[in-house]
């Protein structure tokens, strides 16, 4: 199980995390919702070890991972709203800074990268990419510790249909294997794929249960 206490973070006189409390299981989906600005990606950024809160503990299976950086980034991988790849280099050359070649070969011909579609575009210049490529791609280069925890922030957004259902179909894969996933978004169809929702609001984190009614959700954001 992974449990997140209370995570505390602020910038200043300014609170954007207070107290925020949640778990995890094996194999499961949770989304985070929220406004723009409501500290969702502040949350993930804690989480990936990117940046530090003022105080909190992040715990898996008994381990503090707030304490031990090499166990976390064995076991967790962050995917930012960004794209984090060198654009002057292929799909190829960008995930063999991450993974060995015999592996990365594995996973081409019949792995996670498969079914994300990389194989399709393994010789394109990032800079030629399109914004699913682009995506696809980051996720490729995260998951090559074989994490047992995803965070990514706003995956999908303004992608089209047919990369959103890749990479939801990898989420599904992700999940049946026993993985878990942290997703910050505001996509529907991602909302639907979660086994349990929060929104952060104003720095504190309540329980949300989605029932296909967007206005109510609109409301409570």
């Amino acid at each position: 199980m992974i449990e997140i206490k209370n995570i505390n973070k602020s910038y200043g006189k300014h609170k954007v995390l207070n107290g925020v409390d949640f778990t995890v299981e094996p194999g499961e989906i949770v989304g985070i919702l929220g406004e723009n600005g409501s500290g969702k990606s502040t949350l993930l950024t804690i989480l990936a070890g990117l940046q530090h809160p003022n105080s909190g503990f992040f715990n898996m299976d008994g381990k503090d991972l707030m304490k031990n950086t090499k166990l976390r980034n064995e076991l967790v991988s962050y995917v930012p709203q960004e794209t984090p790849l060198i654009t002057e280099l292929t799909a190829w050359d960008n995930l063999r800074m991450w993974y060995p070649v015999d592996k990365l070969k594995k996973e081409l011909e019949g792995g996670f990268l498969t079914m994300l579609g990389i194989n399709q575009f393994i010789k394109v210049p990032v800079n030629q990419m399109s914004g699913g490529m682009k995506k696809r791609l980051t996720i490729g280069c995260a998951i090559n510790s074989n994490p047992k925890l995803l965070l990514l922030d706003e995956p999908t957004a303004a992608l089209d249909l047919v990369c959103k259902e890749r990479i939801y179909t990898y989420f599904e894969q992700f999940k049946r294997q026993g993985g878990s996933l942290i997703i910050a978004t505001h996509e529907v169809q991602e909302i639907e794929l979660c086994d349990k929702c929060f929104i952060l609001k104003q720095g504190v984190l309540s329980p949300y249960k989605y029932d296909g009614d967007i206005p109510h959700l609109i409301g409570r954001l």
